[in-house]
């Protein structure tokens, strides 16, 4: 017998499968501290070998993901084999009757975790059929869960870019989006941001769903869109700072439904907590500002640029959390499109 092997074989199955357990099954988990650690090593790797380039870091999601999905089979497959090869005479060849080698037990588990074994190779006492019957549960269990996961993981994915397409289908930049929802063009008296209310009902439906997913897969965070038209790191920031103008930019009677307001903005604080998962830091510096004078030129009323700044304040931690979502997913602050800047 070799306990050490038995010992590490042990140490190996328990830290896997708690792993999967971890990122597969517990909503408020986020990635177990295998993966998820695999998963931000491998997207900082990225980061520096591609320098920015959005081609190269589009793969970075399916590349961990895959990645992930291989870590734990091999885990499962080492473990096991440690296991295995742990007892004094753990298996026997069915042909020769001659002890397994290293070689076998590789083997003997492979075959084991996908099937029901084809015979080659038997266990020795009844504890080693026991050991055999699990190794084929969990391999098959877990490659259920890993398929799950991977289906989920996907769904979620489209619905992050169709988020991001809405925002951004309303604006490149936070003005933008201001600007589009005034329907006081005309100079009447009656001067409100009344047609994005159902579009902004919406965006907050949808950023609330996503942050619960980001917060259950936070693999999310590393799936990153060529397009910026389609990055959720672009389109949070737009939507928060429009939101800021909406609340803090208008005066008090020309300002849009206040309970709206704050209701999109909880969606946006959900969201702020999921960086924590993905080992997002806020940012050292605070954006720029959001510029009143392109409402100004749209016959918006603004409150006083100084009233803005004092306002904007009391939000500088949380801006300073939008910028690092943008600079984790290397991207810029918006603008989108250079005849937005």
């Amino acid at each position: 017998m070799q306990p050490l092997y038995l010992l590490a074989g042990l140490v190996i199955l328990v830290t896997v499968i708690v792993d999967i357990l971890w990122t597969t099954l517990w909503v408020d988990g986020g990635a177990g501290p295998v993966s998820g650690r695999l998963a931000t090593g491998l997207w900082y790797g990225l980061r520096t070998v591609s320098r920015g380039n959005s081609r190269l870091l589009s793969v970075a999601g399916p590349l961990i993901l895959a990645l992930t999905l291989a870590l734990w089979i091999t885990l499962l497959w080492v473990g096991w084999t440690l296991l295995f090869a742990g007892g004094s005479v753990a298996l026997v060849s069915a042909h020769t009757g001659e002890p397994a080698s290293w070689s076998g037990y590789v083997y003997y588990v492979a075959y084991t975790m996908f099937t029901n074994g084809n015979g080659d190779y038997t266990p020795t006492a009844p504890v080693w059929e026991f050991a055999s019957s699990l190794t084929t549960a969990t391999g098959m269990a877990f490659v259920t869960l890993g398929v799950s996961y991977v289906l989920s993981v996907m769904g979620a994915v489209s619905e992050k870019r169709a988020f991001a397409s809405d925002v951004t289908g309303l604006g490149h930049r936070s003005e933008a989006f201001v600007r589009a929802s005034w329907d006081g063009r005309d100079d009447s008296t009656d001067n409100q941001f009344q047609g994005v209310e159902l579009p902004l009902e919406s965006l907050s439906s949808q950023l609330s769903l996503l942050a619960k997913q980001h917060k259950s897969y936070p693999i999310l965070h590393y799936y990153h869109s060529e397009p910026g038209d389609e990055a959720s790191a672009m389109a949070v920031p737009i939507l928060d700072e429009a939101l800021t103008l909406y609340r803090h930019g208008v005066p008090a009677d020309d300002q849009l439904n206040p309970t709206l307001v704050a209701d999109t903005r909880s969606s946006v604080d959900d969201y702020l907590e999921t960086l924590g998962a993905a080992f997002i830091e806020p940012a050292e510096e605070v954006p720029p500002t959001p510029e009143l004078d392109r409402l100004r030129a749209d016959k918006i009323p603004t409150v006083s640029d100084e009233q803005f700044d004092e306002d904007l304040e009391a939000l500088t931690e949380r801006r300073r959390k939008l910028l690092g979502i943008v600079q984790a997913d290397a991207w810029y602050w918006p603008p989108l499109s250079e005849d937005e800047r």
